[in-house]
């Protein structure tokens, strides 16, 4: 599991924080979304699991242990990490792309060029297709099934993803999130996803961690908070929402 202990983080010497007294549970296998409006504190809350941001104060353990404890690259390395940016190397092939971190980790080429092609497949990108391509011959969606490839690689307990979807038309996103739905029925991932699209939480959520202002505001399933919001923040944030969804059922 990933546990946050009275997680903390100001860039500024205390005189604002960005997360403030932050304390979390992630079970295995389960997905938790974070949700909120930008600058609440989410994507920070996301990198301190990670060390991309070192907490001010208060605790992240990973599978029990402090993630202090661990080397950074390391620990960055058996974390699969997708964001909205993608990032992929332009100058790489897509297979190449995707083998990164198990290169990095070690393996000979042959396992390398086994497992991108395994989770190429697994992204419904066929290896024989896509493989020797570059990414600007992607499209936008396809660029993101291959960030996702990518994290999966190394297979990695957990998966961080922050936005992944965002920057992606509707109907694609729509795709992706029931992709996503897939593999993790598949491979029983445990998955922190950050988003501030309240339909995308409820579509992939097991539990929504709700965010406002650095503060957690309410952790529960979609159908706790739907029912018994915990704030007037978060009644608010679901009203619309809750509304919508009555109406769809009704129909």
């Amino acid at each position: 599991m990933i546990r946050l202990t009275d997680l903390s983080k100001t860039f500024d010497k205390g005189r604002s924080y960005a997360v403030r007294d932050l304390s979390l549970e992630v079970q295995d296998g389960e997905t938790l979304v974070l949700l909120g409006s930008s600058g609440c504190g989410k994507t920070t809350t996301l990198k301190m699991v990670n060390r991309l941001i070192e907490p001010t104060s208060g605790t992240v353990t990973v599978d029990g242990r402090c993630v202090t404890q661990h080397d950074i690259l390391p620990l960055r390395r058996s974390i699969g990490y997708v964001f909205q940016g993608i990032g992929l190397f332009p100058h790489l092939t897509i297979e190449q792309n995707v083998a990164v971190v198990p290169k990095l980790l070690g393996w000979p080429s042959e396992r390398r060029t086994a497992r991108a092609h395994e989770v190429l497949s697994l992204v419904e990108l066929d290896p024989k297709v896509y493989g020797r391509r570059r990414p600007g011959d992607l499209s936008g969606g396809e660029q993101q099934r291959v960030g996702v490839a990518r994290a999966l690689a190394a297979d990695p307990s957990h998966l961080l993803m922050d936005e992944p979807f965002g920057a992606l038309d509707a109907i694609t996103r729509d795709v992706l999130q029931q992709e996503l739905l897939r593999i993790k029925r598949e491979l029983g991932k445990t998955i922190v996803f950050v988003t501030h699209d309240i339909f995308e939480a409820l579509t992939l959520a097991d539990r929504i961690a709700v965010m406002h202002e650095g503060r957690l505001e309410q952790v529960g399933s979609k159908r706790e908070i739907l029912a018994r919001p915990a704030s007037e923040f978060v009644r608010s944030l679901f009203a619309k929402p809750k509304a919508q969804l009555e109406l769809l059922a009704a129909q």
